[in-house]
This record gives C-alpha cells, sequence and structure tokens, in this order.
C-alpha cells in the first residue's frame, strides 16, 4: 500500500514522504490516526507541487538548522546523577535529561528528537547521542555523566 505521510513516523519516514507499508499498518493504523493518506495520482500532484512551494523555505529551515548544530557540537555538556558503588548510577540518564540540559544551554530540543546509543544510561562516563535538528541535519554529541558532589 502506497501512502503519503502527514507527520513524522518513527523508524517510517518524514512528513511528505512517500511509503510503502503493508496493507494492515496502513488501513488500521496510520491512516484512522491521521498520519497518513493514500497516495493516489492526484494526491501525488498536489505533494510535487506543494513541496515545490516549500523548498525555499527548507533551506530556510536547514541553514538555521545548520547553524544551531555547529553551536550544539561546542558544547560540554557534564550531567550529574548519584551514583553508587563501581560508578552504578541510582536510576538512570535518559534522552529527557539530556534534553533539559540542552534547555538550560539555549538550546531547546524535543526529547523524541535525541537518540542517546544503548538507550538509559546506567553507569557514569562518557556517553554519545545522536540529535536530529532537521530531517537533512543530524549531530553526533559527545556528553558526559558524572558523579553528584555531596
Amino acid at each position: 500500500m502506497e501512502l503519503i505521510l502527514k507527520e513524522d513516523v518513527q523508524n517510517l519516514g518524514f512528513k511528505d514522504d512517500v511509503v510503502n507499508v503493508k496493507n494492515g499498518y496502513g488501513r488500521n493504523y496510520l491512516i484512522p490516526k491521521g498520519l497518513a493518506a493514500m497516495a493516489t495520482p492526484s494526491a501525488k500532484k498536489v505533494l510535487a507541487e506543494n513541496l515545490r512551494q516549500k523548498a525555499h523555505k527548507e533551506k530556510k529551515a536547514v541553514d538555521a538548522a545548520n547553524k544551531t548544530a555547529e553551536a550544539i557540537k561546542l558544547l560540554e555538556v557534564k550531567i550529574s546523577a548519584k551514583v553508587g558503588a563501581g560508578d552504578k548510577l541510582f536510576g538512570s540518564v535518559t534522552n529527557a535529561d539530556l534534553a533539559d540540559e540542552l534547555a538550560k544551554e539555549g538550546h531547546e530540543i524535543d526529547k523524541k528528537f535525541i537518540m542517546i546509543k544503548g538507550g538509559a544510561i546506567k553507569r557514569a562516563g562518557p556517553y554519545e547521542a545522536q540529535i536530529r535538528l532537521h530531517r537533512e541535519v543530524m549531530v553526533d554529541f559527545n556528553f558526559e555523566v558524572v558523579a553528584e558532589q555531596k
């Protein structure tokens, strides 16, 4: 089944992408939730025209995302957490914690656009996350989890 995505869908595609999915997934999940529409020939023509009109606006968004990416690369973020024996954390550090730290530095990034490699962090030390600022702009960001000072 060929569909046009109306919104970004995790592990499938971005808004305005034409994707092929299994019939049940499209009919029972994507279309009823308003995440996609059928990719009819007329809908594809409308999509092509809309994408052509959005092209120059998109360039401005990509340039802004690239500026933000350069600023984020220069940051050194250290997240403090309570640590027990052997650098093991009480609880964990997640993408929401990293989003909060970036917000303190002046970069508002939604937590759903931050992917910490390896999932939630359970030990102190250096880690890497991937931040998606735009569909074309991804940043590999290094940060450190340190023991909370008593």
